[in-house]
């Protein structure tokens, strides 16, 4: 017996064997998935790393395509009165011409299987339970390896779980686990293989090193996930555009520059999000996200989007005429003259109100600022929960585009509270900090330029987002 536990992944033709390794390899490019029977032709392997080490093989195999001729077949091989044990039966199989000829997909199966320590019989739990599979469990139960049934696509509507469940008890298998490939449970990669540990007593302690290490790194993606997510706010809150020139075309202008960069920022935080769970860019572009061939779409500023959302725009004039950015009027309520009389002391409001004083100070030169609406930071806030909601729910074998409808990945508390509670409170606070637009992570770029320092209350600010993302 190999030191590191050898698995084959075996089955009938088109039930995600293949499908069922990407996904615990989180590897979408590993070998081919599609809806066409007997795409896989030849065994591949992976390995599972646990903490630097390797801890399983998993072999990918082709098809069972003919149990049932393979089966008689293999009967007729045995003389009458002769007494075979299982292995060797299966040896005599495959040193006939027609292992590699006739039942050629058969025999790689079988011949991975009696190099491996144990396999997994992968199901399409949405077939009827038929002659065929009973035969194909006969041949590999011949191999004598331990054999554990894994139930793909319990998740369809279609699923017959009890039905193969009930049948595979009547041939003696009893430990079954569902794992939908496409879209697992989060505790299902777990069961798998601690139901694997129970059937593999000596190979237990690299298995639980695999569980342990799986979930040390499911955690330290989550908490990267949300400080993606919380830089992402943080500078949307802290960004703020001064418009020198007051005019209406000038105004117009700078909203829409304000606009395609945070649109860009909030797609650089979705790349990086597809990125850090180890998924390609086409891996979201379904609408309902809202997504648009692979983008997110424009309807960001749409205040139908927002209104789907359940989040009203501020009442003020300038979100509402802006749709999501909103104007910095603070001094607004003095006249021209009064802001004229009180220039010769608008620099000494820097000294004495720090950043707000120099706001005034240039409001009172005639310059506007754009800042991003409190309900458009809702909004990004409420996409972000749906994606990394998608995402820890998504298989790496899934062939769709993410596909998320209403807010189904987004709990209702969470929901409630960034539609209609306070923002939280440092984000208030970013809006005071226009430095902290500026980023210097490597993942994210900031959005206000030259930005001044203040590392230390930036990172205190973050970690105190995370910790309300949590």
């Amino acid at each position: 017996m190999s030191s590191i536990l050898r698995v084959a992944v075996v089955g009938h033709t088109n039930t995600g064997k293949t499908s069922l390794l990407r996904t615990l390899a989180r590897d979408v490019a590993f070998g081919e998935v599609s809806d066409s029977a007997g795409t896989t032709r030849h065994v591949e392997g992976l390995r599972l790393m646990a903490d630097g080490r390797p801890a399983v093989e998993l072999f990918d195999t082709p098809g069972m395509e003919d149990a049932i001729a393979l089966l008689e077949f293999v009967d007729a091989l045995v003389a009458a009165g002769e007494r075979l044990d299982g292995p060797a039966r299966i040896e005599r199989f495959l040193a006939t011409p027609d292992a590699p000829g006739r039942f050629e997909q058969e025999a790689k199966v079988l011949r991975q299987m009696l190099a491996s320590d144990a396999a997994l019989y992968v199901v399409d739990a949405r077939d009827p339970v038929l002659p065929k599979h009973r035969d194909e469990l006969e041949l590999l139960a011949g191999c004598a390896r331990p054999l554990l049934p894994v139930l793909n696509f319990v998740a369809s509507a279609d699923a017959r779980v009890d039905d193969w469940r009930a049948a595979l008890a009547r041939l003696n298998l009893h430990a079954v686990v569902s794992f939908d490939t496409v879209a697992p449970a989060l505790e299902g990669e777990r069961e798998l293989f601690e139901t694997l540990a129970t059937l593999m007593h000596s190979h237990r302690p690299a298995l639980q090193r695999l569980i342990d290490a799986r979930a040390h790194e499911a955690d330290e993606r989550r908490l990267a996930a949300r400080r993606l997510v919380a830089e992402l706010l943080l500078e949307l809150a802290a960004r703020r555009d001064r418009v020198g020139d007051a005019s209406d075309v000038a105004l117009a202008a700078a909203v829409a520059r304000l606009r395609d960069a945070v649109r860009q920022r909030e797609q650089a935080c979705v790349d990086a999000l597809l990125r850090l769970y180890r998924f390609r860019p086409d891996d979201a572009r379904a609408d309902e996200l809202p997504l648009t061939d692979g983008r997110w779409d424009d309807d960001l500023f749409n205040p139908e989007t927002l209104r789907q959302m359940g989040i009203r725009l501020s009442t003020g004039v300038a979100a509402g005429a802006a749709a999501g950015v909103g104007i910095d009027l603070m001094t607004g309520g003095l006249t021209l003259g009064a802001a004229a009389a009180l220039g010769a002391v608008a620099g000494g409001l820097w000294q004495t109100f720090g950043h707000y004083g120099e706001r005034i100070a240039a409001r009172l030169r005639g310059h506007r600022e754009l800042t991003v609406d409190d309900a458009i930071l809702r909004l990004v806030a409420l996409r972000q929960y749906q994606l990394l909601g998608a995402l820890e729910g998504r298989g790496h074998a899934a062939l769709l585009p993410i596909d998320v409808r209403g807010e189904q990945a987004v709990a209702d508390e969470v929901a409630e509270a960034w539609r209609e509670g306070a923002l939280p409170y440092v984000l208030e606070k970013a809006r005071a900090h226009p430095e902290w637009a500026v980023s210097g992570g490597a993942t994210a770029r900031g959005l206000n330029e030259g930005g001044e320092g203040d590392d230390d209350g930036r990172e205190a600010a973050l970690a105190e987002l995370v910790e309300r993302l949590h």
